[in-house]
């Protein structure tokens, strides 16, 4: 199967990683309610958060995070609700924005997709943008929908599986697209102040992404060798996202890096991949930590991991969108040749680590 046609689209807003760390501190300070607290949280912030070395700017929908006006904020009301408003207001946002997300992959005279495969971890409504477009286009009797949502950081992988099933059983069927729609910016809380929710909130971006599962191309491409999908056993507790009343929160445990990578020689083994040498490593950068220790622990080079690095600086971590933003840079860098393999990998709940092999190729 090949990967083709990538298209992103970058959320409205943009603030560099130093504009985003005062303003959370701002946040809890407002939400703790107590302005002695500004040292002890902004000292705590800019230890344990990601850098602006490491991240330096991230994108989002909301205007929230370029003023100090609390009244007027679409999430982050702390002046009446400290935790910022609730599931229910911000699943709304999530509908707008990813309908207009939509409304962007395919205008007026596109050409109906076969599947449209709706990914996404930050937001679930019905009818799904998806589906809404595929009824307002009059394609309801060609394409069908099909939801991918709450996988974590790696569901890019289970969706080009479902993706490639899809294509190989129907023999009509000459195209499915994957739709990444991540909003991570509605799903902070500033009244928690814990070293994980930190983390959290120093790395998570908004990003949107489209892509194709063809079975010819001339143009650019990834071909799609093998992908497979493992549980790391008793990890259940090292990451969590989980639905709660003010929005989404996410867990981690400071032993994930350390899973991972105790894990990761033996699955890259199963996965079949002898190619630590010359080899691009597309890595999902869940954050800086977690670069550095696969890099470390598998000897590789700065010119192996730096579409993953480059990612992370310029957008930081976009859930399931992220990892299609290094298949994209990769695949417009015209500095890397035809036939380049590429090794995927990325890691969510469960605790799941999920790649693939792929190779990299020019066109015809």
């Amino acid at each position: 199967m090949l990967l083709a046609d990538f298209q992103l689209i970058r959320p409205s807003f943009e603030s560099t990683q130093e504009e985003t760390l005062n303003w959370l501190v701002d946040a809890h300070v407002k939400a703790e309610g107590n302005e002695e607290f500004r040292q002890v949280i902004c000292d705590k912030l800019w230890h344990v958060g990601c850098k602006p070395d490491r991240i330096a700017k991230r994108g989002h929908v909301l205007s929230d995070f370029l003023h100090r006006d609390w009244d007027k904020m679409d999430v982050y009301q702390l002046n009446k609700e400290r935790t910022g408003r609730d599931l229910t207001t911000r699943a709304k946002i999530y509908e707008v924005e990813v309908e207009q997300i939509f409304d962007q992959y395919y205008p007026e005279g596109s050409i109906a997709p076969d599947d449209i495969i709706h990914v996404s971890c930050t937001g679930y409504v019905s009818p799904s943008g998806a589906q809404k477009i595929v009824s307002k286009r009059n394609w309801g009797q060609s394409t069908t929908v099909t939801h991918a949502y709450h996988m974590g950081c790696y569901g890019s992988i289970p969706a080009i599986r479902m993706g490639s099933g899809f294509l190989l059983n129907g023999e009509e069927k000459r195209k499915i697209d994957i739709v990444h729609t991540e909003v991570c910016s509605l799903h902070s809380n500033p009244l928690l102040h814990q070293i994980d929710q930190l983390v959290s909130q120093s790395l998570f971006a908004d990003g949107f992404m489209k892509y194709s599962i063809v079975k010819t191309s001339t143009e650019p491409h990834i071909k799609v060798i093998k992908l497979k999908e493992e549980i790391i056993p008793n990890s259940t507790k090292a990451m969590t996202w989980n639905v709660v009343s003010w929005g989404f929160q996410m867990s981690l445990a400071k032993e994930l890096p350390v899973l991972i990578t105790r894990h990761l020689p033996g699955y890259l083994t199963r996965l079949g991949s002898d190619l630590t040498k010359k080899a691009l490593f597309a890595i999902h950068p869940g954050g800086p930590k977690i670069l550095v220790y696969i890099q470390e622990l598998l000897g590789l080079s700065d010119e192996q991991m730096r579409f993953s690095f480059q990612v992370l600086k310029e957008y930081g971590n976009m859930s399931s969108a992220t990892l299609p933003h290094v298949w994209q840079k990769i695949l417009s860098d015209e500095t890397i040749p035809n036939k380049t393999p590429i090794v995927s990998l990325a890691f969510g709940p469960g605790l799941t680590i999920a790649g693939a092999l792929m190779e990299k190729v020019c066109g015809s």
